[in-house]
């Protein structure tokens, strides 16, 4: 173990083209709950006689009943397209692996708990121009894991799967020995769209989908190694919204192994117990607030997920959030929440979720997501359908300053506190245009032409 830890600093994802229904599509696809409002993502029985052991988020492997199918312009369902799927990680993670050390930019998730890598044992046919990839054979400390494999099945039939070693990992200034590697050498089109190098999994590592035995987490093997005593069994997480670009502490990064004092700005910081009984960082989340109101959530739970863009609530509450907003409505064409793009801040409400008996705002400039075409903003707040806990992706996680503190089982939050605040209008950065199987675009015309919004021609 070196004696100097550092922050690891995040790069933003230059190809990130945000949408609203395609990320919500990677959410259903992800976690494997049905939806509960209408649009082109649906869920059908699986057929008989067909596996319906399913490798996704919840659990390592949770019997789904259904799978994931997605209805075209002509009311057809079919098959999930690739195309209408998409994670959209806002920031890549540089992380050395191997001997001799080589970078590789890596998606940080806290919904997950595997390290996959583009690797050279991928087809020639899967097209890997702009990665970085892992080639075992040109690190000295790599060692095959004989008789292990990975796969990931999510159910939207989207697969990764490969074969399985360890080498050495270097995560800010902390050492990991022996760290499980998985190599991908299979990825379906879904899989091939994430953004980067792989992804670095830092939920709990029984949810890992090595076999015969599931693999521990770097955070996992970390304590294992005796590299940081329990009270620095932790990694914390600052992130920064692409809004803050004028001011002057805009920046994302992750530590391990210690706790940024100047992002907690002086405050204390305040701590839920966590269940990590499904794999995730989970926490009692008991309560939500729309302005003035307050909503009691009986027996209600949220994941802390960085690997999700979007916050997933309960249905009721978010009606409440998007009737309090002038102009909003649901719109099945996007399956979404949306509200009009020149909504102004005094305009919104202050959204508060629970961290355990204390709720936390979400800035208000995070509340919208994409611009859907047609003067309306996707909504950065959607539904979580039947799934059973509420989901608080990077909406509520740029508002904060998170602490994941392993050693004790508990999740720590603080205010993250911006020198400037957007102080005028919403403003997404980009339009979603999002394309059907035929690759028919919306188009942009009035606010009250609901073509204009995201898929064409979807019929309902």
């Amino acid at each position: 173990m070196t004696s100097e830890l550092t922050e690891v600093e995040l790069v933003p994802n230059l190809s990130l083209d945000r949408s609203g229904l395609k990320t919500y599509g990677y959410l259903l696809s992800k976690y494997g709950f049905n939806p509960t409002k209408p649009g082109p993502f649906t869920t059908v029985p699986q057929v008989q006689g067909q596996s319906n052991k399913v490798n996704h988020a919840v659990g390592r492997k949770k019997t789904v009943p259904n799978q994931l199918r997605f209805k075209d312009k002509n009311g057809r369902i079919g098959k999930v397209p690739a195309s209408v799927i998409q994670n959209d990680f806002e920031w890549l993670c540089p992380v050395k692996i191997g001997t001799p050390r080589k970078v590789y930019n890596l998606n940080f998730d806290t919904g997950s708990a595997d390290l996959w890598l583009w690797s050279t044992e991928l087809p020639a046919t899967v097209d890997t121009s702009g990665r970085h990839l892992f080639n075992p054979a040109k690190s000295s400390t790599f060692k095959r894991t004989i008789d292990s494999t990975w796969k990931l099945s999510y159910n939207d039939n989207s697969t990764a799967a490969g074969t399985v070693g360890t080498d050495l990992l270097n995560l800010g200034g902390l050492k990991i020995k022996n760290q499980t590697i998985e190599l991908a050498s299979e990825l379906t089109p879904s899989f091939q769209k994430v953004p980067g190098d792989g992804l670095l999994g830092l939920a709990f590592g029984f949810i890992n989908h090595v076999s015969p035995l599931p693999a521990a987490t770097p955070p996992e093997n970390l304590a294992v190694q005796g590299n940081i005593p329990q009270d620095k069994q932790l990694f914390t997480v600052y992130l920064s919204s692409y809004r803050d670009a004028k001011d002057r502490d805009n920046k994302s990064f992750y530590t391990f192994g210690f706790i940024d004092k100047k992002a907690l700005r002086g405050q204390a910081i305040h701590y839920a117990d966590v269940d990590n009984s499904q794999g995730f960082w989970q926490f009692p989340s008991p309560t939500a607030s729309i302005g003035d109101r307050q909503v009691a959530l009986f027996d209600n739970t949220a994941v802390a997920d960085t690997g999700s863009s979007l916050a997933l609530i309960d249905d009721s509450i978010c009606g409440v959030i998007y009737d309090a907003i002038p102009g909003a409505r649901y719109e099945p064409i996007v399956q979404g929440y949306i509200f009009p793009t020149n909504t102004t801040l005094d305009q919104l409400p202050v959204v508060k979720f629970a961290v355990g008996d204390q709720e936390f705002a979400v800035q208000k400039e995070d509340l919208a997501y994409a611009d859907v075409g047609g003067g309306f903003t996707y909504g950065g707040i959607q539904s979580r359908g039947d799934l059973s806990f509420d989901v608080l992706g990077d909406t509520f996680l740029k508002s904060v300053y998170s602490i994941f503190d392993q050693g004790n089982s508990r999740f720590g939050v603080v205010v993250r506190k911006d020198s400037t605040q957007l102080a005028a209008q919403i403003t997404p950065r980009s339009q979603e245009m999002v394309q059907t199987p035929d690759q028919h675009l919306g188009r942009r015309t009035s606010p009250s032409d609901s073509t204009s919004l995201g898929v064409r021609g979807y019929s309902s």
